[in-house]
């Protein structure tokens, strides 16, 4: 039974928790030892995730909070899709308010407020938006009544205090807010807010959570295949991309949470399946925070969607596009027509127009959108869905990035149903995230903290709107060697310590998971991370066991992929900007007989 398993040994499926959330090289391997045992009998798990978006890794910590006994695969790294590539906002979708959906609206301002005040809020920040007003009269009524309503439903879903209410300025008080903008592009305007957040911490903290209540979690390993026992699907064929190796893991109920391929793992199963997906392109541009004064961000209507402008430490975030998307979906390249395109909308209110000299960094993502009969991409539903194609199946597509832990917890309650145990209900609106629990604590020791561990304290906060709370354990890697506390070379921001940290508590297999992911230098240095890659390949090296050809292959590979991500954005369209981009496979370990 389910009950038994959950109190078996740590080393057995759904132990008790060893590792305090590091997701290193042992606890990894002790992952894929604990999934190659579910094979003996009493011993599968009562729930396999596949896929390490924020869903999948949501649904990992909803299920393992719930008492059940929980493995989560990727086949790459964590958040290496879309959950790394999303315009950083945590948001209830202004837009879809004008569209009614006010369902929507209020589920993602709930999950808004839980995020910035309990969930995640050393990752979760307010943020401010300015909506330039460019008719007089007749816009500020109705952009206003939109917004007083946003700002109504964020408080009664009950969280009154996460962000401040909105504010009407006139032209004189936008100039003030945003000296940058041309005069002649408004008339006046309305500040509201948001949040932010970085994504791909977000979710390696979700997945270290998961890991902390004794998920057993492991990326690089891919689904080749699922176990079948008649119609039912009892577990799957996996391979870990690092050494090759193919084993089978069981258990009660599968879910499926790959995002944009969905329907490729669908297919493995069954050619019925309830859900299909279409992937929409969505594509950011990176510039200097100088290259435009401003104190808010800003959001600018275009005749497809919206474009925001996001402050981003000392960067502003500038996006997105909103493109159908049939290409490869591992690496989405943007072309030079993306690019033009967003650089045209936001130099539509700047004196002074951006060029490409301007652009630091370039990222393009994939939004999985639920498929139906509109030709648009923009028009396709937000919802998320939960599907049951075949028993032991669940499906979960759709959604936002903002209400994945409400999708998570709709995918579990699916599989529980299906499960003979009784489970409790989803707890996780009430469990705070590794880093948040002691974070406001931690942010105002910062400056004894900055002492202790002889830094400067902008480099403690920096940290601590990070790594929160665990700022500390980072820290400390400085205080046993302080060589750590140099930052990396072309990337001032970002300290050798956070290098070795990514390796040896968050998963990091590659450099750049470190580059692109555990930190944003490849899209906020001027030479995208290059100057850095050998330096953290040798930092990683000792930790991950690599020999000297090893180093040499990563930085090799690193800026392969670097030039055909330049490449691709000199292509005029998204054909050539993707065979410029699959130029460069995605880099494989070397393996010993």
């Amino acid at each position: 039974m389910a009950r038994a398993r959950t109190q078996q040994a740590p080393s057995s499926a759904g132990g008790a928790p060893t590792s305090q959330g590091r997701l290193g090289p042992a606890e990894r391997a002790e992952a894929i030892e604990v999934l190659k045992g579910t094979n003996e009998p009493g011993a599968e798990l009562d729930v396999l995730i596949v896929g390490g978006g924020v869903v999948g890794a949501g649904s990992a910590l909803d299920a393992v909070t719930r008492g059940l006994s929980v493995g989560i695969v990727e086949a790459r790294d964590w958040a290496s899709g879309t959950s790394s590539r999303s315009s950083k906002l945590i948001h209830g979708g202004l837009r879809y308010l004008e569209m009614l959906d006010f369902s929507l609206v209020h589920e993602a301002l709930q999950e808004r407020g839980l995020l910035l005040e309990r969930i995640a809020p050393h990752l979760v920040r307010p943020v401010p938006f300015l909506y330039p007003l460019t008719k007089k009269f007749v816009e500020r009524p109705y952009v206003g009544a939109g917004i007083a309503l946003y700002d109504a439903m964020s408080m009664a879903a009950g969280r009154l205090r996460s962000v401040p209410l909105h504010k009407h300025f006139s032209k004189r008080g936008t100039l003030r807010a945003a000296p940058s903008l041309r005069e002649d592009a408004f008339v006046g305007s309305i500040r509201y807010y948001d949040a932010k957040v970085d994504d791909a911490r977000l979710l390696v903290d979700v997945v270290r959570t998961a890991a902390k209540y004794g998920a057993q979690a492991a990326n690089r390993v891919k689904v080749v295949d699922f176990l079948r026992e008649g119609e039912r699907v009892v577990g799957a064929r996996l391979q870990d991309q690092e050494t090759g190796e193919e084993f089978e893991a069981r258990a009660r109920q599968v879910i499926n949470a790959t995002g944009v391929w969905t329907d490729e793992t669908q297919d493995l199963v069954t050619d019925r399946g309830q859900l299909k997906v279409r992937a929409s392109k969505g594509i950011h541009l990176v510039v200097p925070r100088d290259r435009f004064q401003s104190t808010v961000g800003l959001i600018l209507r275009t005749e497809k969607s919206v474009l925001f402008v996001i402050p981003w430490g000392r960067h502003w975030i500038i996006g997105t596009t909103d493109t159908d998307w049939k290409l490869d979906k591992a690496h989405p390249a943007a072309s030079s027509k993306d690019i033009d395109y967003v650089l045209e909308h936001v130099n539509r209110v700047l004196k002074r127009p951006l060029t490409r000299e301007d652009v630091e960094g370039v990222y393009a993502g994939l939004r999985p959108l639920l498929a139906g009969e509109n030709d648009s991409t923009a028009k396709l539903s937000r919802e998320h869905v939960v599907a049951h194609p075949v028993p032991g199946l669940v499906v979960v597509a759709g959604g936002k990035y903002t209400t994945y832990r409400v999708m998570a917890r709709d995918a579990v309650d699916e599989a529980v149903r299906s499960i003979d145990t009784a489970a409790p209900a989803s707890c996780t609106e009430t469990i705070p995230l590794l880093g948040a629990e002691g974070y406001r604590a931690a942010w105002n020791s910062r400056h004894r903290l900055a002492r202790w561990a002889g830094v400067h304290v902008a480099r403690v906060e920096h940290l601590l709107s990070r790594y929160g709370s665990m700022t500390r354990d980072v820290l400390e890697t400085i205080r046993a060697n302080p060589e750590l506390a140099e930052p990396l070379p072309g990337a001032d921001d970002y300290l050798a310590a956070e290098v070795v940290y990514a390796a040896t508590h968050e998963g990091a297999r590659h450099i750049h998971d470190v580059l692109t992911r555990r930190t944003r230098i490849s899209i906020e240095a001027w030479d995208r991370g290059v100057s850095a890659a050998e330096v953290a390949a040798r930092l990683m090296a000792p930790i991950l066991g690599w020999s000297e050809p090893q180093i040499e292959r990563e930085v090799k590979h690193y800026l392969a992929r670097v030039e055909a991500e330049r490449a691709s954005q000199e292509q005029p369209d998204d054909v050539s900007a993707d065979a410029a981009r699959m130029n460069v496979d995605d880099i494989v370990p070397v393996r010993e007989d």
